[in-house]
């Protein structure tokens, strides 16, 4: 896609180069809705409003929408914004605009519950995006961040392997607690419907090297996948 992201926005090497594989793996993830399950236990937003910050082609709107007063999609890359439209037409009301974390294209105090998942990612660098979710978030309101477990889980090694340069899990764990926080493991797990899909799932997220290292130790369809969600009340 050649559309110029939002300024400030942080290049997505997955979805933003191979969106269709993303797809894919959106459709994998969670597959016994563990995970849906923590967020559930977390927040409520029937009849309340909604923020998917990052929210990429929409894949989570309508899930949101189906129940929630209003979703609001936030997402730096125009054309996966475009396509978030389009999912989400036949939703009145559901709204996808252009923005970033850093600067959220939303009123002071005007949203219920934030959803991100994997778009602040790593933790440490984040605190702008932190500082916006105090500013739009209502009293009342609840965050929910979904990042990776480096720490468990089959993924989580793999990951570990393909950005060694990263903070460790520790670190990571360390950082989100510092700033209020609290931590909910869940493992989520990937199941794919064919040894394509997962092999070109995994070789958009980790580098050749890697990828080809793991895959080819790997049997079956599915992955031991650990998440942390990370939640909390303003």
């Amino acid at each position: 896609m050649a559309d110029r992201p939002a300024k400030g926005a942080v290049p997505s090497p997955n979805i933003w180069q191979h969106t269709a594989t993303y797809e894919i793996e959106n459709r994998a993830a969670d597959p016994d809705g563990r995970l849906w399950a923590a967020l559930e236990e977390r927040a409520t937003w029937r009849d309340r409003t909604v923020l998917d910050l990052g929210c990429g082609t929409g894949f989570h709107l309508p899930a949101f929408a189906a129940t929630a007063a209003r979703v609001v999609g936030v997402e730096p890359h125009p054309g996966l914004a475009r396509l978030a439209g389009r999912r989400t037409r036949s939703c009145a009301n559901v709204d996808v605009v252009v923005g970033t974390a850093q600067e959220i294209p939303l009123p002071d105090a005007s949203v219920d519950v934030v959803h991100v998942r994997w778009a602040y990612f790593f933790g440490p660098g984040c605190e702008p995006g932190l500082r916006e979710l105090d500013r739009v978030v209502r009293r009342g309101g609840t965050a929910l961040v979904i990042d990776n477990d480096g720490a468990r889980s089959t993924f989580g090694a793999w990951f570990r392997r393909g950005y060694p340069h990263l903070p460790p899990p520790a670190e990571v764990e360390r950082f989100w607690s510092r700033h209020g926080w609290t931590r909910t493991p869940v493992d989520m797990g990937w199941r794919f419907e064919s040894r394509a899909d997962l092999e070109a799932v995994v070789r958009i997220e980790l580098t050749r090297e890697v990828a080809d290292e793991v895959l080819a130790t790997h049997t079956g369809l599915e992955v031991d996948y650990a998440v942390n969600l990370w939640s909390r009340s303003y």
